[in-house]
């Protein structure tokens, strides 16, 4: 049976949950939705997904469900993540209605056009991202700073490796392993495992700890 979640996040004291509460019921009344469950949360939107109570949400969504959201604003720490989780839904057959903008729904007409320009907003952070973390290891450099392994490690190269400061990058936004595996795999030659980001982020120093810092 398809179901209708509403998600609920406020960041302060000084919003109300059960406004936004009564929004959703209003909005799913006049459409004549029933909505299965609410996930509610009163916490910033710097906080962890896990805080956020979106890996929650995510387990308790299935292919064909609804989500209803006050915004766009109220699912995401940042542009990436945002647009990562819409994309992560939509491949999932999961209808997302942003009440208070409509526009930026995808269960009307122009659904599809909609993931498309989410999918090429997604694609454009994560190259700005990939530069920008390019640009400060050349900095880096340019400082006499030594990057890389210490010397005496061990040098066999590791298939995510020429993909390193790219995962850092994702991992400081906030992203989960599973999300960076979702945008690196598909420019590996052969795609790896959840299991293989998870030990490679495990066993390199500053990926732990950006990984730890969500």
């Amino acid at each position: 049976m398809k179901k209708v979640i509403g998600y609920i996040r406020v960041s302060s004291d000084k919003q109300d949950l059960e406004k936004q509460k009564h929004l959703l019921w209003q909005y799913a009344q006049t459409r004549q939705l029933l909505i299965y469950e609410f996930v509610r949360v009163e916490i910033s939107s710097q906080k962890s997904l896990r805080e956020r109570r979106i890996e929650e949400l995510l387990l308790k969504l299935a292919v064909g469900d609804t989500l209803l959201v006050a915004e766009l604003s109220r699912l995401g720490r940042n542009m990436l993540e945002t647009l990562v989780l819409v994309n992560e839904l939509a491949q999932r057959d999961i209808q997302i209605i942003f009440v208070r903008q409509p526009e930026l729904s995808t269960d009307g007409p122009h659904g599809q056009l909609l993931l498309a320009i989410y999918g090429h907003f997604a694609q454009t952070e994560r190259e700005y991202i990939s530069l920008r973390t390019k640009q400060g290891l050349a900095a880096a450099r340019a400082q006499g700073k030594v990057l890389g392994r210490p010397k005496g490690s061990k040098n066999k190269h590791r298939v995510l490796d020429p993909f390193k400061s790219e995962i850092l990058g994702y991992l400081k936004q906030g992203l989960n392993v599973a999300s960076v595996m979702k945008l690196i795999n598909p420019h590996l030659t052969q795609p790896v495992t959840y299991n293989t980001y998870r030990y490679y982020v495990q066993n390199e120093d500053d990926l732990r700890k950006a990984w730890q810092a969500k």
